[in-house]
C-alpha cells in the first residue's frame, strides 16, 4: 500500500477496526445553495443515513414521505416504504444525468442517487482509497490555515460510483482528512472543494462530523461566497461484523 495512504488509514482507526464492522449509521442534517439550483426544496430536518462499509450501498430516511426511504446501489436506485415496497426505481441511474449542467433540475431519484454515492464516498474515506483498482499518487503539498497538508490524487475504476474518476484528498500533519476536491460529473462537472471539521471517534474509527463544500476556482481556492452543500453528522453507530 502507498506509504501516505497507510499512514492516513492508521490515523483514521486502521484496517483491522474497519474490517470489524459492516455499516455505519448517522443522523444527518443537510443545507446549502446547491439544492435550490437543482429545483429541490431542502429543509433542516434531521434524517438517518446508513452506508455499507465494504460494498456500495446506502439508504436515508425519511425521504419525501415519513414512511419512505432510499435504497441506493450503483446499478439501481429506489424509493421504498420502510417495509420494503418499491415506490419508484431507476435502473442504470447514472445514465439519467447525461447532458446535465449545474442548474439542470433533478427529480427525487436523481437526488436519491446523488445522496447515496456521495455519502458512501464521504463515510468510507480514506478506507475506500485502499479498494482494488483505486490508484493513488502523491501530489504537491498544499498550504492552508497555517498548516501544510499532504495530498493524494486518486483515480477510481469505473466500478466505483462517485463524484468523478479523479479526486484529491488532503491530510493534515496528524494524518486526518482536511479537504476533499472533486468535479461533480452528474451536474456538469463543476469543481468543488469540501472542507471537513470536528472529527469524532467511534469504536476507534474517526469520522468528520461537519462538512462544507464550495465551488472551487481555477486557483484551487474555494469561492466562500457560495456555500454549495453543508452536512452535519452526529450519533454515529457502527454495526459489528456478524451482528445480523
Amino acid at each position: 500500500m502507498h506509504p501516505l495512504l497507510t499512514e492516513v488509514i492508521d490515523a483514521h482507526g486502521g484496517l483491522q477496526r474497519w474490517h470489524a464492522h459492516t455499516a455505519v449509521q448517522a443522523d444527518i442534517t443537510t443545507g446549502g445553495g446547491f439544492w435550490a439550483m437543482k429545483g429541490l426544496v431542502q429543509d433542516a430536518r434531521t434524517r438517518q443515513m446508513q452506508v455499507a462499509l465494504h460494498r456500495q450501498a446506502a439508504s436515508v430516511r425519511p425521504f419525501g414521505n415519513p414512511d419512505w426511504r432510499t435504497n441506493y446501489t450503483p446499478q439501481r436506485v429506489a424509493i421504498e416504504t420502510t417495509d420494503g415496497r418499491t415506490v419508484q426505481e431507476r435502473l442504470a441511474p447514472r445514465a439519467a444525468f447525461d447532458g446535465h449542467g449545474m442548474r439542470t433540475p433533478w427529480d427525487p431519484l436523481h437526488r436519491a442517487y446523488f445522496n447515496g454515492y456521495a455519502l458512501w464516498t464521504y463515510l468510507t474515506t480514506p478506507f475506500l482509497l485502499a479498494l482494488p483498482g483505486v490508484e493513488v499518487t502523491d501530489i504537491a503539498p498544499w498550504h492552508e490555515g497555517g498548516e501544510t497538508w499532504r495530498a493524494l490524487h486518486a483515480r477510481f475504476p469505473a466500478s466505483i460510483a462517485s463524484h468523478g474518476a479523479e479526486q484529491t484528498f488532503y491530510f493534515g500533519p496528524d494524518g486526518l482528512l482536511r479537504r476533499h476536491d472533486y468535479r461533480v460529473e452528474v451536474a456538469g462537472g463543476f469543481p468543488a472543494a469540501q472542507y471537513v471539521h470536528d472529527i469524532v471517534e467511534v469504536d476507534g474509527l474517526r469520522f468528520p462530523s461537519r462538512r462544507r463544500a464550495y465551488f472551487r476556482g481555477t486557483d484551487l481556492q474555494p469561492v466562500r461566497d457560495l456555500l454549495l452543500v453543508s452536512i452535519d453528522l452526529g450519533g454515529f453507530r457502527l454495526e459489528p461484523a456478524g451482528a445480523r
